[in-house]
């Protein structure tokens, strides 16, 4: 909580007045949605106490403030992630700091590989659910109730108006965007064939290595949720084409093109709607 408070207040005194009502965070190779926001204020999570400077590329490590599309908007650039050894406080403390500052909302992304052969690299998918296999819960340890229950309820997690908007939205911008299941693994080893085919068999249609963690911390706390995988490779064992993290980059770049547009009419009609 110490961490928080100090967090917040370091936000605060360099937000120039914004106080941002949606929190956004970007996985791997979608920093360029950073670049449109307007006004920026940029923090490096360096001088943020309790934030972890992660050491993957494609996660610039840094808090941005701004509009997008007219909302206000708090936006964490790269993430921390638990195959790199960090504490779960890497995961609790940036998200309960949007809470903090004035977010009631919360949009998540990630670069994520198919478990199944109709998800082509570079489309999307709108998670509606997800299967936690990274073997931890980022609520582990004392419990704190100033932020949520000690036991609490993750039956919509991603919320249902927000998704419902979403798909209307990518309907009528023509964007092709599917719902779909994801499944976090701990990392950072890519999956085998056989894990590819167990997770399908499980119900999962895209797999990757972040976002759970943190929605788990979203909803504890009271964050509306809504998250977007781009689909950058197909899981071993569905392509002739090993996994490569260049790769990946790469292709999260290009469907990140079509992801920051869907992104900006949703906040736009968002704020229009308020």
């Amino acid at each position: 909580m110490h961490e928080i408070e100090r967090a917040a207040t370091v936000v605060t005194a360099l937000a120039k007045g914004l106080r941002p009502r949606v929190g956004l965070i970007l996985g791997s190779g979608l920093g360029g949605i950073a670049d449109a926001i307007e006004g920026a204020v940029s923090i490096g999570y360096g001088e943020l106490p309790g934030f972890t400077v992660g050491k993957v590329s494609g996660h610039a490590g840094r808090l941005i403030l701004g509009r997008l599309a007219g909302m206000p908007v708090a936006c964490l650039s790269g993430r921390a992630h638990l195959y790199e050894g960090t504490p779960v406080q890497a995961i609790r403390v940036p998200v309960r700091t949007l809470k903090k500052i004035g977010c009631d909302t919360l949009i998540v992304t990630n670069a994520a590989g198919a478990c199944r052969r109709d998800l082509a690299p570079g489309s999307l998918m709108l998670i509606a659910d997800h299967i936690n296999m990274t073997g931890m819960s980022p609520l582990v340890g004392p419990d704190d109730g100033a932020f949520g229950p000690r036991f609490p309820s993750l039956e919509g997690a991603y919320d249902p108006a927000l998704r419902a908007r979403l798909l209307d939205l990518a309907r009528r911008m023509d964007v092709p965007l599917r719902e779909g299941v994801y499944l976090a693994c701990l990392g950072p080893n890519y999956e085998t064939p056989a894990e590819i085919r167990a997770f399908a068999s499980l119900g999962a249609d895209a797999v990757g290595m972040s976002t759970v963690p943190e929605v788990i911390v979203a909803r504890h706390c009271g964050l509306r949720v809504a998250a977007v995988s781009v689909i950058t490779n197909a899981g071993a064992g569905l392509s002739e084409t090993p996994v490569a993290h260049d790769r990946v980059l790469d292709v999260a770049a290009e469907g990140g093109a079509h992801l920051a547009r869907l992104l900006t009419v949703f906040l736009a009609e968002l704020m229009t709607a308020s």
